[in-house]
């Protein structure tokens, strides 16, 4: 275990500035989680909110009352069985003891009134908070959303939104209230017995928080790494069960098994570093906890021996310091599961302060739509600023019109598509929509008059009836119907035993290629958009299938302007222009005849294709 020696050395070294460094980062994180949790507590549009804080708050500091007067009734009912001292109620034992139990019921009253009215205010944070997490992430850029691991992501909001309702919880209602408890029994030692008694309690406690904090900090680091390998294990184990046909086609699930078993060995290793950390925290804690206890303990025996105090003092002094000693256990438990609550919520927080890198402009106005005309004038555009794609690009399509993009493949075909959707702004030049520029208009405009037929249609799990009225919310089965039967798909969903409620299966693997561009093609023509993007929308389909699915386009396109982007070219024959793209520059346009005539390009690509087919 040399290595551990080592790394745990060059951890704790103070002297190292990038370990500094670190320790102040996560302080400035810590607070920047508490900054940003705060207006869930207290949101100045929400009276109700917060009365809720102040009346849980009000309960909090009556349970405290009640639990440090309790002992006494306990101290005077021993003193009265034991014929010594003089008990604060002129009752007998039996009424000191009910009314020491009456003391504690009132305190777990209190406790529990202070959970319920709290328990909404914390769940409306959790749900906001998760609520604005969900929103961001789809609010983030395409660019982001492709070099993102999907297990890691969803790990990260789970254990984020967790710690949310953690914090608001034991840092309102255990760490502030052991310190009100500590200060109040405290007051209470040293107005009953002796200040020594309150110093002796005060040195124990303040050097099992110095202890319970020095190594929680080294533990908060050994469960990060944990946290790391357990993130990276179930982004494995996501991406292979999501890519489950590909392990399948190369036999491959040995490999994936080993994959999964490296990442879960690294976090087998990190899990038994924290666990044994987590023993030597324990028993310090007690030690030092039962240290402080007979401590006290042997100075209320001597002032009991020498006649100074009572039994019932005795059994007082046992009293508080047994209620010091719960909280302060938990007080560990509580820390560290704060500070992974924050560390937590920092990655989270680090999510949202995620940058969109699309956004509407402050005077963003929305999409109006005349005729739909689109056109791209001069635009150059690359996904890295190294590597151009599109390299002055301009084309024109007409209200109503049919324009095919083709080329071979990284021509910039599909990214003509991306920018118009305004996946990705132009890098210069302009992409307009009836003589409006796409980065003047908002998103949510945009996106409704633009409908897209990919490549490879990708349903929700669940029923063919949700997947097609997903196409525009609130339409109603006839619509839905109606749009199945202009897709050609109508007689299938028919026939299938469950009707229109038969479940596609995750990404839609329960349906062919062709059924499930069919259920595409009608949740397209659901959304009814005047402008209609056809990418690929077919090449990934056998020949009979994409002669069906060709005339259900058709069909689909009637009335609309249709940009189509194509690899096989006879799909695209009866286009009203064709743009030839090569290497991001326009290399010919015109019609299928006008091309072919002018045996350019486009009459190569067609030649090739017709020997092939």
């Amino acid at each position: 275990m040399a290595t551990d020696t080592a790394a745990d050395t060059t951890t704790e070294d103070p002297s190292q500035t990038p370990q500094v460094d670190a320790d102040a980062a996560e302080r400035q994180s810590a607070l920047r989680v508490l900054r940003k949790v705060a207006p869930y507590l207290w949101p100045a549009d929400k009276p109700w909110v917060r009365r809720r804080v102040v009346w849980a708050m009000v309960a909090l500091l009556m349970s405290k009352v009640v639990a440090t007067i309790m002992p006494l009734f306990y101290r005077d009912a021993t003193n009265v069985l034991a014929g010594e001292g003089t008990p604060m109620i002129a009752v007998g034992a039996i009424g000191l003891t009910i009314a020491y139990g009456m003391a504690r019921a009132m305190n777990v009253g209190f406790q529990q009134l202070r959970d319920v009215i709290f328990t909404r205010v914390a769940q409306r944070a959790l749900r906001t908070l998760a609520l604005e997490t969900f929103q961001h992430i789809h609010r983030l850029s395409m660019r982001y959303h492709i070099t993102r691991k999907t297990g890691g992501l969803s790990r990260i909001i789970e254990r984020g939104v967790k710690g949310v309702e953690f914090l608001l919880r034991f840092l309102l209602f255990n760490i502030g209230p052991l310190i009100l408890e500590l200060l109040m029994i405290g007051a209470m030692l040293a107005y009953l017995f002796d200040v020594s008694y309150l110093l002796v309690v005060a040195v124990t406690i303040a050097i099992y928080i110095w202890f319970t904090f020095k190594v929680t900090e080294w533990r908060v680091k050994l469960r990060r790494q944990m946290n790391d390998q357990d993130t990276d294990a179930n982004q494995k184990a996501v991406d292979s069960l999501l890519n489950y046909e590909t392990v399948k086609y190369f036999g491959a699930e040995e490999r994936e098994a080993g994959r999964y078993d490296t990442a879960m060995e690294g976090y087998e290793a990190a899990a038994i570093k924290t666990n044994y950390s987590l023993a030597f925290l324990n028993f310090g804690q007690s030690l030092i906890i039962t240290t402080g206890l007979v401590a006290v303990m042997i100075m209320a025996a001597i002032g009991v021996q020498n006649g100074d105090l009572t039994v019932g003092d005795f059994v007082l002094v046992n009293a508080y310091m047994i209620q010091i000693t719960v909280p302060l256990n938990f007080l560990g438990t509580v820390y560290r599961e704060i500070r992974q609550a924050l560390v937590d919520m920092g990655e989270m927080f680090d999510l949202l302060e995620q940058p969109a890198e699309i956004t509407d402009k402050p005077d963003a106005r929305p999409l109006k739509v005349t005729g739909g005309e689109v056109q791209l004038e001069n635009v150059h555009f690359g996904y890295n600023p190294d590597r151009k794609i599109l390299k002055g690009v301009s084309l024109t399509a007409k209200p109503g019109e049919t324009v095919a993009i083709v080329g071979s493949t990284g021509s910039g075909k599909s990214t003509i598509g991306r920018l118009l959707f305004r996946f990705y702004d132009v890098g210069s030049g302009s992409l307009r929509i009836d003589g409006q520029d796409v980065r003047d208009v908002t998103q949510t405009s945009l996106h409704q008059q633009i409908g897209v037929v990919p490549q490879d249609t990708v349903l929700f799990n669940d029923t063919i009836r949700y997947n097609i009225a997903y196409g525009r919310d609130g339409a109603t089965q006839e619509e839905i119907e109606e749009a199945a039967r202009a897709a050609q798909i109508h007689d299938f969903i028919e026939r299938l035993p469950e009707g229109y409620e038969t479940a596609v299966g995750e990404r839609g693997l329960k349906l062919s290629g062709g059924e499930k561009q069919r259920v595409g093609i009608a949740r397209t023509l659901l959304k009814d958009p005047p402008i209609l993007l056809l990418d690929e929308a077919t090449s990934a389909l056998d020949s009979e299938t994409e002669h069906e699915i060709q005339d259900a386009l058709r069909r689909a396109g009637q009335g609309r302007t249709v940009l189509t982007i194509a690899h096989r070219l006879s799909t695209v024959a009866e286009a009203d222009q064709i743009i030839v793209l090569e290497q991001g520059e326009v290399m010919e346009r015109g019609t299928h005849d006008e091309l072919l005539e002018a045996n350019g390009r486009y009459a190569q690509l067609w030649q090739r294709q017709q020997s092939e087919e």
